[in-house]
């Protein structure tokens, strides 16, 4: 097949999910760099409709950039303004964050809502192929792909952005993966609080290994996404999967007659491996191949806002490097974490709903997003069980790094 023509622009992204998008929007909003994005065509190789969840911007604090802004409030399904965790004896715990809130995107809405700001932009374009290679080149990088009708095209920038998933995850002392399947559901009646979205709920069979909750986000009194989900080191088959949300819809929220109109499936990882930022010397990974995703709570969303503005701002000042989306300390603090719940020194739903019950909210979102400051942490430490954790602390730098194969299934950031 004949070679296309040579486009070139400052910034090739490679991938139109969360992390890609993200950063196009921003490169462009902000007159960084134009920018290309690389994006599937339309067919079974692209991922189906995912869900993503964030704190609005008020998490960081003190609106200093440290929360998620709101560029992407048109494509916001839902929002609560309440948080609830049941307990593992059943006991319920509803905190107000305000001001923050916590939010839905759907990947469809927010993908319809950046391609038609690249479109009306100078500087973003977005290309549908796939994309075959990423390297250096001098001067910068290249990146070659197959569009929908075949053609061989070849793409010249200063910098390649590379949101693809990793083929195997880099070496790490623990990995556990955060695994689920969720049902949109319909019920025949009112079941559902639209003002609450209960984040963990512990009151469902605990698995041997690991912990298990409920998530149940209303979009309606009468509908809502309810997930089963699980911090193990193996995926369920679906019909397990499935066994679960029955028996938790059923039998633990007891919703009577529903129907359920679609339903998602994802595995998201948990490790505290060290992600390589950079795959050459123009190419960079961002997303959850960057290291984007918390390694102790799986959320994702809002370091990809930060990651991106942290990036635009390392091309506006001509840097050659971009910063990493989590700080040192918080990284350290998830091994300890991950480490502890691996080797069952702490309970996970004690532990969880003991941060719930504790910590005020607005500080446990902070921390929930890696924001908070040393004397906070040095608070909330001395509110978990210290023993076990102090144990872990000293025992984490002398472990071994070893591989671990990436997820079987298509990845979900919250």
């Amino acid at each position: 097949m004949s070679q296309g023509p040579v486009g070139t622009s400052d910034v090739v992204i490679v991938g139109g999910g969360a992390a890609g998008l993200s950063l196009a929007h921003r490169l462009v909003a902000d007159g960084v760099a134009t920018v290309t994005v690389v994006e599937r065509p339309d067919g079974p190789a692209r991922p189906p409709e995912r869900t993503w969840c964030y704190w609005d911007q008020a998490a960081g604090g003190d609106g200093d950039g440290d929360g998620t802004d709101d560029d992407f409030g048109e494509a916001v399904t839902a929002t609560w303004p309440l948080l609830r965790v049941h307990g593992p004896d059943g006991g319920p715990l509803t905190v107000d964050p305000a001001p923050s809130r916590y939010r839905m995107v759907r990947s469809t809405a927010f993908e319809r809502l950046v391609h038609a700001r690249l479109a009306r932009s100078d500087g973003g374009r977005l290309l549908r192929a796939t994309a075959d290679s990423v390297r250096d080149v001098p001067g910068g990088a290249e990146v070659r792909c197959t569009a929908a009708d075949g053609r061989t095209l070849t793409l010249r920038c200063r910098y390649v952005f590379d949101s693809r998933p990793l083929r195997a995850l880099p070496p790490a002392r623990t990995r556990l993966l955060q695994h689920f399947r969720g049902w949109f559901v319909r019920t025949r009646a009112d079941r559902f609080d639209p003002a609450v979205a209960d984040l963990m709920d512990f009151r469902v069979p605990q698995p041997r290994h690991g912990l298990a909750f409920g998530y149940v986000l209303p979009l309606a009194p009468d509908r809502a996404l309810v997930e089963y989900t699980e911090f193990s080191r193996t995926p369920l088959t679906t019909a397990a999967y499935e066994a679960a949300l029955g028996h938790y819809a059923r039998e633990v929220l007891r919703l009577g007659e529903f129907t359920v109109d679609t339903a998602e499936q994802g595995v998201i990882p948990m490790t505290d491996a060290r992600f390589p930022r950079r795959a050459g010397a123009a190419v960079f990974r961002i997303g959850t191949a960057g290291g984007a995703t918390r390694p102790a709570t799986g959320y994702t969303f809002a370091a990809v806002q930060r990651h991106s503005r942290a990036i635009a701002a390392a091309l506006r000042d001509g840097r050659g490097s971009v910063p990493a989306p989590h700080g040192r300390r918080a990284l350290a603090m998830d091994a300890v974490l991950l480490r502890a719940l691996d080797t069952g020194r702490i309970d996970g739903p004690a532990f969880f709903t003991g941060l719930f019950r504790r910590t005020p909210p607005q500080r446990l979102l902070r921390f929930l997003d890696g924001a908070t400051s040393v004397r906070e942490e040095w608070g909330i430490g001395l509110r978990t069980p210290v023993g076990p954790m102090l144990r872990t602390a000293l025992e984490v730098p002398f472990l071994p790094r070893r591989s671990h194969p990436a997820p079987g299934t298509g990845e979900r950031p919250r």
